[in-house]
């Protein structure tokens, strides 16, 4: 079984819409459908927006439903001159920069586990792998794999996102991604994350742009990943 998370409605609907054999379940608020895509089981959650949310969704998705991979997908924005609105990123690593205890002498970015601690969490290579052919058999040229930057915040303005470049080498921010990187990386789950650029590095406002593309941008992140499911072994 493959699981998906998205935080919006934008980012999971197309999907649940091309399943069959839909079954759904409640946990903690969130419905989790269960079905098949192109032959594929999968089981699906809208988490809500933030990394808490989407800790909650990947980690009851695992001990629920024990997924052999997590996929999460959605839109993003930019934090790279050269990744524009409608562009697809896919994560190599993750890493959550509101983390912060420099005051410590810590590299932001780091997080703590009972015995030992992590900046950067890499994304399995095959399923980054597999999605770049995915990409490409849809006809997406547009793509790039780097970092992406978690964080629970809305990131607007051109320095803040060019800070994220300068200091993680992220190519794109968002809220959820870490977060469940972090879930996957304790329970050892292969994970990666897909995401569309909807708001970008210009002097377009941020929040104007998030709101008239989001909507596209979550389309094609939706339409990459039908595609990764078709080509899937079973």
């Amino acid at each position: 079984m493959i699981g998906i998370i998205g935080a919006m409605d934008i980012e999971v609907s197309g999907m649940i819409s091309e399943m069959t054999d839909r079954k759904t379940e409640t946990i903690s608020g969130n419905t989790y459908t269960c079905g098949t895509i192109h032959g594929k089981d999968c089981v699906i959650v809208k988490c809500g927006i933030g990394k808490v949310n989407a800790a909650v969704a990947a980690q009851t998705m695992i001990l629920r439903y024990a997924p052999k991979c997590i996929i999460n997908t959605g839109i993003a924005g930019s934090t790279s001159l050269t990744t524009h609105i409608g562009h697809v990123v896919i994560a190599e690593s993750v890493i959550q920069h509101d983390m912060d205890t420099t005051a410590l002498g810590d590299k932001q970015g780091t997080i703590f586990f009972s015995d030992g601690s992590i900046d950067y969490i890499p994304c399995d290579k095959t399923l980054v792998t597999e999605l770049e052919a995915a990409c490409r058999a849809i006809g997406e040229d547009n793509f790039t794999v780097g970092t992406v930057a978690t964080g629970d915040q809305f990131i607007v303005g051109n320095e803040r996102r060019y800070a994220l470049n300068r200091q993680f080498h992220a190519i794109a921010c968002e809220m959820e991604g870490g977060s469940i990187g972090q879930v996957c990386f304790l329970n050892k789950v292969p994970f990666a994350i897909l995401r569309s650029i909807s708001d970008s590095m210009s002097d377009e406002d941020d929040a104007v742009e998030y709101t008239t593309f989001s909507r596209c941008a979550a389309k094609k992140s939706i339409d990459i990943l039908l595609a990764f499911l078709k080509r899937a072994d079973t």
